[in-house]
This record gives C-alpha cells, structure tokens and sequence, in this order.
C-alpha cells in the first residue's frame, strides 16, 4: 500500500512558490512560524496547490506539500494547449488565458508560468491583467481559469488517436 503511495507522488514534481516568516502577537510575545506555498502537478493535466504554516520552516514545506496533492484539478489538455479562451478573478488578481498555436511556447509570467508548466501545457499565452503582485492570489486566480475550461466534445476522438 505505500509502495503505491510513492510511486503515485514520485509522478508528481512540486514547486515551493514561496516561503515566509510570519508573526503573530499574544500574550507572552511574538510568535514565529512560516508559511509554504507549494504546487504540484504531473505534466499530464493534474495540477495542485497548497498553503500552509507551522513552526518549522520543512515541516510547512511538507504540510503545504500534502493539501496541493488533495487540491489537485483535472485540466483539459488538446495539443498541447487549452481548448479556449478563459478569464478568471480573485480578490484583487485576474488572470487571462489563451490558446497558443503549436510551438509558440509557454508565454507566461510568474506564478501563472509555474502552474502551466507543472499541468503540462506547452503552449498558452497567459496575462496577468490585475495590479495584484500577490503570487498566492495570482496562482489561486489561475487555477480558477483552469477550472473553468470545459472540454471540447470531440477532445475523445483526438485523444483515442495519441
């Protein structure tokens, strides 16, 4: 049963998109701890995304590790890029996504690049129209997007013939 486990996560790569030292104030004085922010995907179509904190800096790394690999979203993938147009909002970030022709490559930013990379999308041209620089907010509005793309009714007879 863990042979199984190991093999399922050694598919999936993961990306530290940010580590940091937060404080918090009570009674006895400052308390530190730190906050991972992990995704996860296996380049064919699955990609997640964790956040989580604790009092050592690989235990949140771990922690953060283990809520992407729950979170996972399933994305459609045709030829190597999405099936259509997309536009997705969260807070103050928003984030468009548009199919590439093939061979044009990732053109993409940031968090936004990451998360294509780790889903397997190899061509998509992406663009961060918010004035966010918030990577947490910018990845959770790509993920967003993601999830809004529906798959193309004769996505079964392409995919049959790879």
């Amino acid at each position: 049963m863990e042979k199984e486990k190991n093999q399922q996560e050694e598919k999936f790569e993961t990306v530290l998109l940010e580590l940091r030292r937060v404080t918090h104030v009570r009674a006895g004085g400052k308390r530190l701890r730190f906050r991972a922010v992990v995704i996860c995907g296996n380049k064919q179509g699955k990609v997640g995304f964790g956040k989580d904190s604790a009092s050592d800096a690989a235990f949140a790394i771990e922690k953060a590790t283990k809520k992407a690999m729950k979170n996972l979203i399933e994305v459609p993938i045709v030829d190597g890029t999405i099936p259509h147009e997309v536009f997705a909002k969260f807070q103050a970030s928003k984030v468009l996504l548009k199919p590439q022709k093939k061979g044009k490559g990732l053109v993409a930013g940031g968090p936004v690049r990451i998360i294509c990379r780790l889903a397997g999308i190899k061509d998509i041209c992406a663009k961060i129209l918010g004035k966010s620089k918030n990577k947490i907010t910018n990845a959770i509005a790509t993920l967003k997007a993601l999830q809004k793309l529906k798959k193309p009714k004769n996505a079964n007879s392409r995919t049959s013939t790879h």
